[in-house]
């Protein structure tokens, strides 16, 4: 869609959008960089293995019920994406979309401090299982709404070196709090409730990410919008993205990395089981978990800025299922830190160069779709997969959990190396809106 009264060219209007762009990256660098630092900080003391599944284990003490809390994040994702990318992708301005549903999202993790410190019993579980479920829905278009607003105003060879030096910083903050949250918060119990504190913090710096990204990013008007379409209508052409055998692979061996997350919420519980699950305990591995997660960005971000990300996909996912062997086998507490560390940098290769090879498979028109249909289908398998675990673990204990996970990141990896070719070498990855052509003018 097009406004019919502009008599320039479309180069004429590319070269202009470019232009807009170049002269605000440096802006646009930084203010997607403070957000996703304190966004990642506060949303990894949520979403790391370790404090959603031993809170809902403290409520409870059931396996099962630690599943379904697990899977209520998930659940909410698996139509917000496909609902947002397809009102996104015909809107000029994305920002103002974006913000709405990062308040939201930010509300929910209030709203489970609050329920934390006022509430008990069955109230309290029932509030916090309704608010996973809210925080997921609210994920699933977020994630959409800012990938897509990176890909406006981010060139696609900046990209690689703002999410390495954003995921560094974060993984950081994150480590060294999620090691106090542990520690002091949960530990202690502070303020009555230290996991509703720990939320309470998250729900701070991820607040204080939005505000500066609201503040300071600059949005360009792109060139070309698709004109709106039925959501039904739109739906209908997910097969035309499947065309690409190559894209088809790839959605297969990211469903089977989904589908290993089975056995996320249970590796503390199982170390737990191990080592006994103090404070102390859950600290430290948080500690290994985000630190690993953190310091190994570096590593995948420059081997797939080299060779691209199938490799670093491939070694990811070797690399997870390694830990779950080791977490396994050897029940020292130095194995059982090692484990994490492991499963940290793997997921932490799986996140990076599942999001950028997405965007590598197909054209730009249909960046958002790939992007709700890789979302929707991660959602999906998350939300199924470990509410079958809950009860797997309930019935049979956690090991026979851990290995069909490490059953599904084996096929993952043997998928990649046989079936997915590396987008790169097919064609030149397709130019998003704003790359530029001197990359190392900006700092």
């Amino acid at each position: 869609m097009t406004n019919l009264g502009d008599t320039r060219t479309l180069a004429e209007r590319e070269a202009e959008y470019d232009a807009f762009v170049a002269a605000n990256l440096r802006r646009n660098f930084i203010a997607h960089f403070t957000h996703g630092m304190l966004g990642m900080t506060g949303f990894r003391l949520i979403y790391a293995p370790t404090f959603i599944p031993t809170y809902i284990h403290r409520l409870t003490g059931s396996d099962a019920l630690v599943g379904l809390g697990t899977a209520l994040l998930q659940f909410g994702a698996i139509l917000s994406p496909i609902f947002s990318a397809s009102r996104f992708e015909t809107k000029e301005r994305i920002l103002p979309y974006a913000i709405r549903t990062g308040t939201m999202l930010r509300v929910m993790i209030l709203g489970m401090a609050l329920a934390g410190w006022f509430l008990h019993g069955e109230a309290l579980l029932i509030v916090t299982l309704v608010l996973f479920f809210l925080l997921g829905a609210f994920n699933g278009t977020q994630r959409v709404a800012f990938q897509m607003l990176m890909s406006k105003v981010i060139p696609i060879h900046r990209r690689g070196r703002l999410q390495a030096y954003r995921n560094v910083a974060g993984g950081i903050i994150a480590a060294i709090l999620s090691y106090a949250a542990g520690r002091w918060l949960i530990g202690n119990d502070v303020w009555g409730n230290g996991y509703a504190t720990t939320f309470f913090v998250a729900f701070v710096l991820t607040s204080m990410g939005l505000t500066v990204l609201r503040l300071r990013m600059v949005e360009p008007v792109p060139v070309t919008v698709r004109s709106p379409m039925k959501f039904v209508d739109r739906v209908k052409t997910f097969p035309q993205l499947l065309e690409d055998r190559g894209y088809r692979w790839f959605i297969l061996a990211e469903a089977c990395c989904v589908c290993a997350r089975i056995a996320t919420p249970f590796y503390i519980l199982y170390a737990g089981s191990q080592l006994g699950l103090s404070g102390i305990v859950i600290g430290e591995l948080s500690l290994a978990y985000l630190g690993a997660d953190t310091v190994s960005n570096l590593l995948w971000g420059n081997l797939g800025d080299r060779t691209g990300y199938r490799s670093t996909f491939t070694l990811a996912a070797a690399l997870w299922a390694g830990g779950i062997v080791l977490l396994l086998s050897v029940h020292h507490p130095w194995a059982v830190f090692a484990a994490f560390c492991c499963l940290g940098a793997g997921n932490c290769g799986y996140q990076m160069s599942q999001q950028t090879m997405v965007l590598e498979f197909g054209e730009r028109a249909d960046v958002a779709m790939r992007l709700a249909l890789s979302t929707t289908i991660e959602g999906t398998i998350s939300a199924i997969g470990p509410l079958i675990g809950g009860l797997v673990a309930y019935r049979y204990g956690y090991p026979p959990v851990m290995w069909t996970a490490f059953g599904f990141l084996s096929a993952a990896v043997l998928l990649l190396i046989f079936r997915v070719r590396e987008p790169r070498q097919r064609h030149v990855a397709p130019v998003l809106e704003g790359d530029l052509p001197n990359p190392e003018s900006v700092s």
